[in-house]
């Protein structure tokens, strides 16, 4: 057993590597730092995790006793993960961990990750070299500018600075000194691949001034070169169409991917806010009843991927299996129904539209009398299904597979101020109840909704709020497709 370093990137879990999401996602222990994707961390929920970032003036652990409780958990049997931002062997102080590793004989490896100077380079559409600008690059740490010979870099063609805003005053006199020219092109991007990021292009000599004016503070990379004016034509990221607004998810993280990806595509941050825990439900009696009658239903019918899940693992524990189903299978939604194909299982019926009544209206053409329905879904849920198909004759069974909590460790306060979210999205009645126990009625005061559908809709009508947008059709891609299509407000007002 090793302990792994690993970058975990610049903080877009879609820049993570395969190999550190695969270690990350079999850690028992992750000592994660400041920078560290957040991101990343949310695909280890069994780690035991432990924050021992530094930040200016603030280190929460030195880094001797950093090293001392990677070689203590490793001694103890642990899977250790040592997460860094960024690559752990550039500015990330990944060398002095090794050292200490390979001092105690404990085995290692390095996972690269990628640059925060790559990252902001590419997001912020400032190339490292081109062949009219620049065909030599340097990367250094401004943050003792007064420590460093700058005439051994200053004419590097692209100069990529670490840790350069607090100190960029003596950074550039420094520059200057060394034989930079004042007037020569710069640039800093800040928070590089975030929906926060920005980017700012000046000289040597005006930078301090425009990054104090555009608000750019730490963390941030500078740029100095002729690239940096590139930025004007290149920077793809920074026009995106919903660049810079906030949008909080509320639904299970596992079942949101979708929808996060695609936000985060369109430029969005994403702040994940589950107001929702599935548990097992009060007794499985109802469950295992009948399922011992499998080969006795016509239809079974999921209404969500929790409901599949938890059908699933009951009829793996059980005497039966699939061979026993006769039954036709339909499911509600995209992803129940893509829940329902990863075990290899065909969807007789699935309406693309995330409600109830979508279901009713597909099963309208299905000859129902006499036939027997199972429903296995959450402890609480609508009646409209089961009352509409015993309307038309069918025998329906629900039966409790799961309960739909709010969670009991509740998420991390949601940001205020500057960070506030723009759009706070529900996908059920549930995730407003629960967004509401958890957040507060002022939570939702002077930010845009938006809502999956018309049951959702009502559920935030009857706690006095209306929501923004209603997705077209119903489901987690219309809500992306709303909030696009809404006009960007400065914020509203904040």
């Amino acid at each position: 057993m090793k302990v792994y370093l690993v970058g975990s990137g610049p903080g877009d879990p879609d820049l993570l590597t395969l190999k550190a999401k695969r270690l990350i996602e079999s850690a028992e222990v992750i000592l994660y730092d400041h920078l560290a994707s957040q991101a990343a961390l949310e695909f280890a929920p069994q780690a035991e995790k432990h924050y021992v970032g530094k930040r200016r003036d603030d280190h929460a652990f030195p880094q001797a006793e950093i090293g001392e409780m990677m070689i203590a958990y490793w001694r103890a049997g642990k899977r250790v993960v040592r997460l860094k931002g960024g690559d752990p062997f550039l500015f990330g102080r990944g060398g002095e961990e090794c050292e200490a590793l390979a001092a105690a004989g404990v085995p290692f490896e390095v996972v690269p990750g990628v640059s925060s100077a790559f990252a902001a380079s590419a997001y912020g559409g400032i190339p490292l070299t081109h062949r009219d600008y620049s065909s030599s690059v340097a990367f250094v740490t401004g943050h003792h500018p007064a420590s460093f010979d700058w005439h051994k870099v200053a004419q590097a063609d692209t100069l990529a600075v670490f840790m350069g805003v607090y100190h960029y005053e003596e950074l550039a006199e420094a520059l200057r000194a060394a034989g930079r020219a004042g007037d020569s092109a710069a640039a800093a991007v800040t928070w590089a691949t975030h929906g926060r990021q920005r980017t700012v292009v000046a000289t040597l000599d005006t930078l301090g001034i425009t990054m104090a004016e555009a608000g750019v503070g730490s963390p941030a990379i500078l740029f100095f070169g002729e690239v940096a004016n590139l930025a004007h034509r290149l920077n793809w990221f920074e026009r995106l169409p919903l660049h810079g607004v906030r949008v909080v998810i509320t639904r299970l993280r596992a079942q949101s991917e979708e929808m996060e990806a695609a936000l985060r595509q369109l430029g969005a941050e994403c702040i994940p806010y589950p107001v929702i825990e599935i548990v097992p439900p009060a007794s499985y009696a109802a469950l295992d009843e009948a399922l011992a009658q499998l080969p006795a239903y016509d239809w079974i019918v999921f209404t969500s991927a929790n409901g599949v899940e938890a059908f699933r693992e009951r009829l793996a524990l059980s005497p039966h299996d699939w061979r026993h189903v006769r039954a036709k299978l339909a499911a509600i939604g995209s992803v129940t129904k893509r829940a329902m194909e990863s075990m290899a299982v065909k969807v007789d019926l699935c309406p693309e539209e995330y409600v109830a009544e979508s279901l009713v209206l597909a099963m309208g053409g299905v000859a129902l009398a006499g036939q027997r329905v199972l429903l296995p879904q959450a402890a609480v849920a609508r009646d409209t299904i089961p009352a509409a198909l015993r309307q038309r004759g069918a025998q329906v069974d629900v039966v409790e597979a799961y309960r739909n909590l709010p969670p009991r460790t509740p998420p991390a306060a949601l940001p205020q101020g500057d960070d506030a979210p723009d759009w706070i999205t529900f996908t059920s009645p549930s995730t407003v109840k629960n967004f509401l126990a958890l957040a507060g009625a002022d939570a939702l005061r002077g930010v845009n909704i938006a809502s999956i559908g018309p049951v959702t809709s009502e559920a935030l009508r009857k706690h006095g709020f209306l929501p923004t947008v209603e997705a077209d059709p119903h489901t987690t891609s219309g809500i992306v497709h709303a909030i696009l299509a809404h006009p960007r407000t400065p914020r509203n007002n904040r």
